[in-house]
């Protein structure tokens, strides 16, 4: 056995060389490839550059490929050389049965443009299946007396190979009664029948055994054997005769297990047991075998297995009628299948492409082929998708279509497309199948960063720790990956004296501002800049947004003293008239403070006097006054230690010393007092001192515009200076050496004084002040003050300064 194996093998490979030897020389049509079935993996079945006339950089450059209807043809493109390789053996007998030729169909498809050229691919048969016999053992009943020159038929052998490879003839073993002979089917299959060639005799030989042997025409051949087994009996010289020797019936595929077909009859002129007639298939194959069966008594034919058209359309069945004594008739009985619509279409894909870029028109998403296994209208298809997407179905051949975008798509307003393809027959009823593709559509950057909010006005609070986060500058964008990675930076400010480097720095992955230093509102109260935000695609896009920064007052100043001015080399004395009033305005206090809202709200406290029940301070406004009449028993001079402070939290103050000094009627003489010693937390220098020299300089200029409107009084003065010891107030119209002051500053009357200067003395000083027209203040009605020293405590006028 494994001599005669090797043998084959190297027979095999001898005829597979001369098959490919034979196929080098032939020329090959154009678009028909053909391959011996068994070649093993790798080998080349053709070349696409010679049998299809395309070129090498096509393939390449275009994206080729191979795809059948089923998708199992074991093909593989080459495209660097235009090859077409097998991918695994074929098996010509589990391809096509006994189809001849085996032909199978595949495509090659091309993208860009997009091209799609059939092409036919025939297996050719090698005699690799010996003939077999369904029945091992043959018995066969020949009457003696059956005449020399009868025939009796005998079951076919089945060879799955085809062609010279088939089964071609058939023997028998040496008999000197029987030679075989062929014949040959409608449906041509061949098959043996015995002939009587002697005469047999009951009595000499009752039985015979013969070999029947059948051989195919490959090379080497290939044979298969049965028995054969012969009873004479006794004679019957009539034969089964069938009403038809030919019947043909239809039936549907879909028929149901057990259906009747048909019956056949056959009668017999015999009697007795001779003239009873059996039925049997004669050279059925096994497929007859496992979908029909016959009742051998009454000649019905029912079915037993599924039909299915798509796999045999017809059936040719021979029935063979036996009588009892071994005599037979045969009809023919043809069995067509009716197609119904039972195959569901098909969808084949041949190529998908995922994601999809979008702003792109008209990309080529899918290539793929549809098909129906029924015939006729069962096997005519349409194919659709939705219309509500942006999608467009093309047909390119018959049966394969390529689907594209409609136009360009936008990702930010859809990224996923599920696609519904629909391929329905037109079958009754129609059948419909439907494949769904998911396609993604992938992101370009088409989309500049947009912030979370229109403006941004962020608030710090001065005198702040370095690098403290004051706020968050946040910015979207519509695209995905890297197109939508933000970052953020300070972009230069208009005011090039700003120098924003130096006051905030940002951090560029999250937006997160951070004030460098310590802010000053007193220096700086509000600034702007603007902030970019800039994706990471390629070109990167980017949007501005304008950021204002508000800096918050924080109580850090203390408040400063403008009257009476605190950092002299000698302290301000107030006179104040023994003869005021309760209530009588001796000075106002006037103080700042270079903070803002609350920070800056003054009020003012007395905290320590000569006379404690003597002055009051008003909170609001720091108006110094008497709280009751002066008497002989009160000091001359007084001090007052009044507490000026904010209404900050926490609270920051500053101390005011007055001097006080009672006189009567300014009559007496000026006694200056003892200077007092400066407080040394005075002697730091502000800001603000450079505002304090104007207004003081201001006032100066005042003062003095008012001594040369005074100069005339003076005059005055000396020509009444023997007969009278005071100035008399003039009625109606006021003389030219009256000063009319107006309630302009902290006052809110209005008075008149009359300003006499005493001549003679080495200082000039004033002496008196007598009001020429009274005014009642608001708080005293009813009550007449003879002097207000608002006047001179505002303007400095009447203070007595060493």
């Amino acid at each position: 056995m494994e001599n005669r194996g090797g043998s084959y093998l190297q027979t095999r490979q001898v005829l597979l060389l001369f098959v490919w030897l034979g196929m080098s020389q032939a020329h090959a049509e154009p678009g028909r490839l053909s391959v011996v079935e068994e070649t093993l993996s790798g080998a080349m079945v053709g070349n696409l550059m010679k049998d299809l006339g395309l070129e090498v950089a096509e393939l390449s450059s275009r994206g080729a490929q191979v795809a059948s209807n089923d998708n199992k043809l074991p093909l593989l493109l080459n495209v660097n050389t235009g090859d077409l390789l097998l991918s695994e053996p074929l098996d010509r007998e589990e391809l096509c049965g006994s189809t001849q030729p085996c032909v199978l169909h595949f495509q090659v498809l091309m993208k860009n443009p997009i091209q799609i050229l059939q092409a036919e691919l025939q297996v050719m048969d090698i005699n690799d299946n010996s003939p077999t016999f369904l029945e091992k053992e043959m018995i066969l009943e020949i009457p003696e007396n059956s005449p020399v020159g009868a025939v009796f038929l005998l079951e076919s052998a089945t060879d799955l190979d085809v062609g010279i490879n088939a089964v071609k003839s058939y023997a028998i073993s040496q008999s000197s009664h029987f030679h075989v002979t062929m014949r040959v089917n409608p449906d041509g299959r061949k098959y043996p029948e015995l002939v009587l060639d002697k005469a047999l005799d009951y009595e000499e030989q009752p039985e015979l055994s013969l070999i029947l042997t059948a051989s195919d025409g490959g090379t080497p051949p290939r044979s298969g054997t049965a028995l054969v087994r012969v009873r004479v009996i006794d004679a019957n010289d009539n034969s089964p005769a069938f009403e038809h020797t030919f019947y043909e019936v239809t039936i549907p595929e879909n028929s149901m297990l057990g259906s009747l077909i048909t019956t056949v009859s056959a009668w017999d002129l015999d009697s007795g047991i001779n003239g009873e007639v059996s039925y049997a298939f004669s050279h059925a194959s096994e497929d007859i075998r496992k979908t029909f069966t016959i009742n051998k008594n009454s000649g019905e034919i029912s079915l037993i297995g599924y039909l299915d058209y798509e796999t045999t359309e017809s059936y040719s069945i021979i029935i063979k009628g036996t009588d009892r004594g071994g005599l037979f008739g045969k009809s023919t009985v043809r069995i067509q299948v009716i197609d119904v619509n039972d195959n569901f279409p098909e969808i084949a894909v041949s190529s998908f492409i995922s994601p999809i870029p979008e702003n792109t028109a008209e990309t080529l998403v899918m290539i793929f082929s549809i098909r129906d296994k029924d015939s006729g209208d069962n096997s005519r298809m349409v194919c659709s998708i939705p219309e509500d997407l942006p999608f467009v179905l093309k047909s390119s051949i018959e049966n394969y279509y390529h689907l594209e975008t409609e136009g360009a798509l936008d990702r930010e307003s859809r990224a996923e497309y599920n696609i519904t393809i629909t391929v329905s027959d037109m079958g009754s009823p129609r059948l419909t199948t439907q494949h769904t593709i998911t396609v993604q559509v992938s992101d370009i950057n088409d989309n500049a960063p947009a912030f979370t909010q229109s403006s941004y006005t962020l608030s710090v609070r001065e005198n702040n720790s370095p690098a403290l986060h004051i706020g968050t500058i946040r910015a979207t964008d519509s695209d995905s990956g890297s197109n939508a990675h933000i970052t953020y930076s300070l972009l230069p400010p208009n005011d090039q004296q700003l120098a924003l480097t130096s006051l905030i720095s940002i951090n560029a992955d999250n937006g997160q501002l951070f004030a460098l230093r310590a802010l000053d509102y007193e220096a700086l109260q509000a600034f702007e800049f603007l902030v970019a935000a800039t994706d990471q695609g390629s070109p990167s896009l980017s949007s501005q947004m304008l950021v204002r920064v508000l800096v918050l007052d924080d109580n850090d100043n203390v408040p400063f003293v403008l009257y009476p001015l605190q950092n002299a080399s000698a302290p301000c004395t107030e006179l104040l008239p023994r003869a005021a009033e309760p209530g009588y305005l001796v000075t106002k206090v006037v103080a700042v403070d270079r903070d803002s809202g609350q920070n800056a709200w003054l009020s003012f406290q007395l905290l320590k006097a000569t006379e404690p029940g003597l002055f009051s301070v008003w909170a609001h406004n720091g108006e110094v006054r008497t709280t009751r009449l002066l008497s002989e028993r009160d000091a001359p001079k007084h001090r007052l230690l009044l507490l000026v402070k904010d209404n900050g939290d926490p609270q920051r103050s500053a101390s005011v010393t007055l001097h006080v000094l009672l006189v009567d009627g300014f009559s007496q003489p000026y006694l200056p007092l003892p200077e007092v010693a400066r407080d040394p937390t005075q002697d730091g220098e502000d800001v603000l001192t450079l505002y304090l020299v104007i207004a003081l300089a201001s006032v100066s200029s005042l003062f003095l515009l008012s001594v040369l409107l005074f100069v005339g009084v003076r005059l005055c003065r000396r020509a009444r200076a023997a007969s009278l010891g005071s100035c008399s107030v003039p009625e109606g119209h006021l003389p030219g050496h009256l000063v009319d002051i107006s309630g302009t500053g902290t006052l809110s009357q209005s008075y008149q004084y009359e300003v006499c200067l005493m001549g003679g003395t080495g200082t000039n000083e004033f002496r008196f002040l007598k009001p020429v027209s009274p005014n009642l203040p608001p708080q005293f009605p009813g009550k007449e003050v003879e002097g207000s020293p608002s006047l001179r405590n505002s303007l400095g006028f009447f203070s007595d300064c060493t």
